[in-house]
């Protein structure tokens, strides 16, 4: 009886032991995939708060009733995901949580994909960017708008692709935030990286893209100042669908490996 005792004693250890099932060999993977969702469970719960300092690694995987090496993947990964963050020579932290940060990898995305993929991708961003666009002109403050109104300015006394490329950015992030929801403003953020924006640049201002884009921030800017949210739908819609069926175009003729290049570019509207 003392020997079964014994042996059990581990199996009680933590508040989370894993089932025998899971010492099998070759389920590392799945041990660790279960190491993500239980202190993901921990911070949803509240057990661990935004800016709270984790246990220990020994700690948290006997709590958790899993290998170290596990645990560390684990801790990795949702590093990786914005959840967690390391401090050097304090441990490891639960992040703030922002919108921005566990959105991030949006941006990998938008930065990876190729041809038919970046269509889909401007399809989501126009139905995004017209939704917050029209939220915009809804609530947008006089400094809002006067930072919107800066960039469009910049874009209209250069001609250098970089200057417009980087004023077009700073146009949509400003509108993009006067929305007010900041969990929208993350995902256009990633959906609109620079890298992404500056593919599609490169062929799309080889066709008259620059009066185009000038003429289209326009007419956005316009909708916010007259507080029109249906109008500033419409154009914000209008500036990234240009740019979509641009790409479909391109795309359908066989183009590709250029479409593929240049998606990101004229996203600027987007």
């Amino acid at each position: 009886m003392d020997q079964s005792a014994e042996s059990a004693q581990p199996v009680h250890q933590g508040t989370a032991p894993a089932p025998q099932g899971d010492a099998a060999p070759a389920q590392k993977g799945t041990v660790t995939q279960r190491a993500i969702d239980q202190i993901k469970t921990m911070i949803g719960e509240g057990r661990l708060e935004p800016g709270q300092r984790l246990p220990t690694e020994r700690d948290l995987a006997t709590r958790l009733g899993i290998s170290r090496s596990s645990m560390r993947e684990a801790i990795r990964a949702l590093t990786v995901l914005g959840v967690l963050e390391a401090r050097h020579g304090s441990g490891i932290y639960v992040t703030q949580l922002e919108a921005g940060d566990l959105l991030e990898t949006f941006g990998v995305v938008a930065d990876l994909s190729r041809g038919p993929r970046l269509v889909e991708l401007l399809e989501v961003r126009r139905v995004l960017e017209s939704t917050a666009t029209g939220l915009a002109a809804a609530r947008i403050t006089p400094d809002q708008l006067a930072d919107v109104e800066k960039h469009l300015a910049a874009m209209n006394a250069t001609d250098d692709p970089e200057e417009i490329l980087s004023h077009d950015l700073a146009f949509h992030r400003a509108v993009a935030l006067a929305a007010g929801n900041d969990t929208m403003a993350a995902i256009l953020e990633g959906l609109s990286s620079r890298t992404f924006r500056a593919r599609v640049w490169r062929g799309y201002q080889e066709e008259g893209a620059f009066e185009r884009t000038r003429r289209e921030h326009a007419r956005i800017h316009r909708a916010l100042v007259a507080r029109d949210p249906e109008a500033a739908r419409a154009a914000a819609a209008a500036h990234v669908g240009e740019v979509e069926e641009w790409l479909r175009g391109r795309l359908e003729a066989g183009q590709e490996g250029e479409a593929g290049g240049e998606a990101g570019a004229e996203e600027p509207g987007a």
